[in-house]
């Protein structure tokens, strides 16, 4: 049952489950749950396990270890990781072109989830929380961040180059390869002009 908890949390993300949802999908008494999860903290600690289980807003969440940060941080700066999946590509596309967006948005034009692009994308300074939807729940409305025109060598968002060819009909696949084909290349800055070359 333990495994099962764990695996539920970790495909939670950063939500989390609180005791009551992790109950009825167990089909367990909420008190048990609390005893489980409980058992888990102290096992995690006693093992020497790089997770840990903490309680946010009620609910269960699975973290890496504050003292383990250092190395987290290396791994986000290192060299190899520099460069963006196509996934994140992709998402940074739509974006840059669609903002302000709301993740379901992007979703429904990539046509899979993106959480783990945007959370790429967020770490590295490229984009940033500009507000929330006017809609249930109230969504993140996600947009390009300052990082993000430096790093293209742009002095506002209008610099980007004509997106009056993908208005409506977003070519996916198109826009990412000409905006974004090199930008993973030795950390090259790609400037305005250089994206405007690749678009014509």
């Amino acid at each position: 049952m333990k495994s099962i908890i764990e695996g539920l949390l970790f495909a939670s993300g950063d939500e989390g489950l609180d005791a009551k949802q992790l109950a009825e999908v167990l089909e367990l008494d909420a008190h048990l749950i609390h005893d489980l999860v409980r058992d888990m903290k102290t096992d995690f600690k006693r093992k020497g396990r790089g997770i840990q289980i903490v309680e946010v807003a009620g609910a269960y969440q699975l973290t890496t270890l504050a003292e383990h940060a250092p190395y987290f941080e290396r791994l986000a700066y290192s060299p190899s990781r520099s460069s963006l999946s196509q996934a994140a590509l992709e998402t940074l596309s739509i974006v840059a072109y669609k903002q302000p967006i709301t993740r379901v948005e992007i979703e429904e034009i990539r046509g899979v989830k993106c959480d783990r692009a945007l959370q790429t994308l967020a770490a590295k300074d490229l984009i940033e929380e500009v507000g929330r939807a006017d809609a249930v729940g109230k969504p993140i409305l996600y947009g390009t961040s300052k990082q993000f025109l430096e790093y293209f060598g742009l002095s506002s968002i209008q610099d980007l180059p004509d997106s009056t060819s993908i208005q409506g009909t977003f070519d996916l696949e198109e826009e990412t390869r000409m905006l974004f084909d090199r930008l993973g290349d030795d950390q090259k800055q790609i400037t305005f002009e250089d994206m405007d070359k690749v678009v014509e």
